[in-house]
């Protein structure tokens, strides 16, 4: 009997390739044919980072290079830069070509499904016609993609664009929100950061955000790698707008238990850069709950003084830290620290390039986590029962860091990146009587978590079978 055949396409980013991944590896256990369709810039950099037969794959898991016509050269490419191609649909015309390739070939089954990142239209335009079903991952949480449908709605009402410059400074960000479900007390500044903008017709982020959810193209459904008790209202909003909407994760927990271990699954990984395993020996040698993980993801950047701000409050707050420095963490200048840091943090603290994050977060060493507030990296700290101190840096980690700090008992908020602030951040998180209830509470969610990817009745265990039979497969002659 053929397979299904399952063609998915990531956007080239680290936060939206992991978790597409994951939910390739489960799709293929369940049986489908997998094309992960890559662009040639990403391709590149798995290759340069994991090495040369990475993307090897297996024989019925294949990775496919296209080009998107968004390429900028060997490095990262510019975020606004690549959401504009996307936008105007540069790689329709790739795609196309590539599927049509594809479909005439014979050494591959023919298209079941094609599954895609959120922030891509064009795939969903080929879906459409090959007429089989599609499905749009989003990979924020819901209640960032809540945020998001109610951009256009802040414009009717006159709240943007803001009025001057001044608004972002004079208290204007601290308007109440009141009319979107799910957000009671949700401040504009709160929202994801594309709307601190005096002009909406020429800032890309917000045009791009506005319109995809505003007007998105036809799909079969849309699903989000998050949990029903976590976000229920925002879920329960978010349905009422959308095509069928699955709440599916934590993906990383689903595939815990649905991919035995020893899988042949287990080597397929995908990473910009090489992952520093020495790291997890280091973490051995220190007491239960006693370290603090500090990693802002794969796009964030700061300024020096904020690096060293960082730096010196984890170094004066006597605790121990592991912290994860990407090459181009920091603007326009090298991550370097003078000697007396490094002699302060002696035994202390590691410094390192880039982290197997997930592994760390459910190392019993570590106790806290000084994040970006990026979705993935949130909910691979549920997974790990860990609390954090959140630093939220764009889009919709703002609003993420609202709802960890005021609904989810998960987090502490900086404010004011100061050495002092930091310093005194990781004690309370650490060693502070509000950092034990934050723990207590970090896996209680834990708990929630593990029963919500737990058969027969974990909310997102059916749901990730309805995704299955009711949309991907919904079309397959032998199903």
């Amino acid at each position: 009997m053929a397979k299904p055949h399952a063609v998915i396409v990531p956007h080239p980013a680290q936060g939206h390739v992991n978790p597409m991944l994951k939910l390739a590896k489960l799709l293929y256990q369940k049986g489908f044919y997998i094309t992960f369709v890559i662009n040639e810039f990403t391709h590149r950099l798995f290759l340069k980072s994991r090495g040369p037969n990475a993307l090897d794959g297996l024989p019925d898991f294949k990775f496919t290079a296209v080009p998107d016509g968004c390429d900028f050269g060997d490095g990262l490419p510019d975020p606004i830069l690549h959401t504009d191609g996307l936008m105007k649909d540069v790689p329709l015309p790739f795609f196309k070509q590539f599927i049509d390739q594809l479909v005439s070939s014979t050494d591959v089954p023919p298209i079941t499904c094609i599954v895609c990142d959120g922030t891509m239209n064009f795939p969903l335009k080929v879906a459409e016609e090959l007429d089989v079903p599609s499905a749009a991952f989003w990979t924020p949480s819901a209640c960032g993609m809540l945020c998001y449908a109610y951009f256009h709605k802040l414009v009717e009402k006159g709240i943007l664009p803001l009025p001057d410059e001044s608004c972002l400074t004079n208290g204007y960000l601290d308007t109440v929100i009141d009319f979107i479900p799910a957000m009671k007390g949700i401040r504009l500044r709160d929202f994801p950061d594309f709307v601190r903008t005096t002009n909406i017709e020429d800032n890309v982020m917000f045009k791009f955000s506005a319109t995809q959810l505003d007007k998105p193209c036809k799909v079969s459904a849309l699903f989000i790698n998050t949990i029903d008790a976590l976000e229920c209202e925002a879920l329960d909003a978010f349905s009422k707008m959308y095509p069928p909407v699955y709440s599916i994760g934590p993906l990383q927990f689903l595939a815990q238990k649905q991919i035995p271990e020893n899988s042949e699954l287990e080597n397929i990984g995908l990473a910009f850069w090489t992952e520093d395993l020495d790291c997890l020996t280091w973490l051995d040698k220190k007491e239960p709950g006693s370290v603090i993980y500090v990693n802002f993801g794969s796009i964030a950047r700061m300024s020096s003084k904020e690096l060293f701000e960082f730096g010196w409050g984890l170094a004066n707050s006597k605790q121990n830290f592991l912290w994860a420095i990407r090459p181009d963490l920091v603007l326009g200048e090298s991550a370097g620290f003078p000697p007396e840091f490094e002699a302060e943090i002696k035994e202390r603290g590691l410094l390192i390039t880039w982290t197997p994050q997930e592994k760390i977060l459910k190392h019993p060493s570590v106790g806290g986590f000084l994040t970006h507030c990026g979705w993935n990296s949130i909910l691979e700290s549920i997974v790990g029962g860990v609390p954090m101190i959140c630093c939220p840096a764009w889009a919709e980690q703002c609003t993420n860091c609202w709802f960890l700090c005021k609904h989810w008992g998960l987090g502490l908020e900086i404010t004011n990146v100061t050495r002092e602030e930091v310093e005194r951040l990781v004690r309370e998180l650490m060693v502070g009587e509000n950092g034990k209830m934050m723990k207590a509470k970090a896996l209680e969610w834990k708990k929630v978590a593990e029963d919500a990817v737990t058969a027969p009745t974990g909310s997102s265990y059916m749901n990730f079978d309805n995704l299955i039979s009711n949309v991907l497969l919904s079309k397959f002659a032998n199903y």
